[in-house]
């Protein structure tokens, strides 16, 4: 696997997202979960993402048990689940939850460690040094951000030098490319791109709307309710007859077109079954499948907003 630096490291091009492990796309169990980043690893898969609300803790006991110390990780703090929903990004809480994600990751340091969401009311400069003096005590090996703007990231950097970004980004959620892509670069900064397979819809067949109410948040989610979801099915038809023509895995060809956006850029698909990551074969793409690929998902094609508002509240907005 081609490999691209993230912090101090190199890591496999493609990562890999454990959200899933947590039960947020519907029932998983701890014995599949396990064997699913058996074969990540067999695949060449370096990288390993997590949250402490994944799950509320699942996730980050499952990656505990499996145990392999020879993987760069990272998990999260930031968001307090509630009710109410919020954000703390001060020493004491960032400081708590990361003893607690290294209790049940079975670790004294995690090599990357991420603010899921920025409190808006603490300075970033501030936030920075914290995440600093984690570096500097050896629990951490550097520190990300995660669905900023571009002038956070820059304040943050200025403070103390920032690993990664993270953000969605994916075929139907372009945004980043509206500066923030562009900033990391710059900055010699890692972009981490989360959900580059559109939670599911450029899987290997079609979606069905089958979510279970109350546990897969899709179903109140505004791409995957009618009438957005049918549309984007549609919308999405002639890009899965192209990979079919072309001899592409669909999710191979959606993850071909984030690692073609730029060198520092790291996408983190996500699966609960071992199954899929034979899908994720990336095929050699030409300038001219680029642009047919484009022509077909031109940005804006998505109908829905990628979050209902409530899960906005927490995201910056610069564009």
């Amino acid at each position: 696997m081609e490999q691209r630096r993230l912090g101090n490291r190199k890591v496999g091009g493609i990562g890999f997202g454990t959200m899933s492990f947590g039960g947020i796309f519907g029932a998983t169990d701890e014995t599949t979960s396990l064997a699913c980043l058996d074969a990540a690893a067999d695949a060449g898969i370096s990288h390993f993402d997590t949250a402490n609300i994944y799950g509320m803790g699942v996730s980050e006991r499952i990656l505990g048990k499996w145990g392999r110390r020879d993987i760069h990780l990272a998990t999260k703090c930031g968001i307090v689940t509630g009710p109410p929903r919020a954000v703390r990004n001060d020493e004491p809480y960032v400081r708590q939850c990361l003893e607690e994600s290294l209790r049940r990751l079975k670790r004294e340091h995690v090599e990357l460690y991420y603010i899921h969401r920025r409190q808006p009311e603490i300075p970033v400069e501030d936030l920075a040094g914290t995440m600093a003096k984690l570096v500097q005590e050896g629990k951490i090996g550097g520190y990300g951000l995660s669905e900023i703007a571009p002038s956070t990231l820059r304040r943050a950097h200025a403070e103390h030098p920032v690993a990664a970004v993270q953000s969605e980004f994916s075929l139907w959620t372009r945004l980043p490319q509206l500066g923030l892509i562009q900033a990391c670069r710059a900055l010699g900064v890692a972009f981490v791109a989360f959900s580059p397979l559109g939670r599911g819809m450029f899987g290997r067949a079609p979606l069905k709307r089958d979510f279970r109410a109350g546990i897969d948040f899709r179903d109140t989610n505004p791409r995957f309710t009618e009438p957005n979801f049918s549309a984007n099915l549609a919308a999405m038809a002639p890009f899965r007859a192209l990979c079919a023509e072309r001899g592409w895995t669909v999710p191979g060809a959606a993850l071909g077109w984030v690692l073609a956006q730029g060198d520092h850029i790291v996408p983190i698909p996500g699966t609960r079954t071992a199954d899929h990551l034979r899908d994720w074969q990336v095929p050699d793409l030409a300038a001219a499948d680029i642009a047919e690929i484009e022509r077909i998902l031109p940005p804006g094609f998505a109908h829905g907003d990628r979050y209902g508002d409530h899960q906005m509240a927490f995201v910056e907005r610069y564009c």
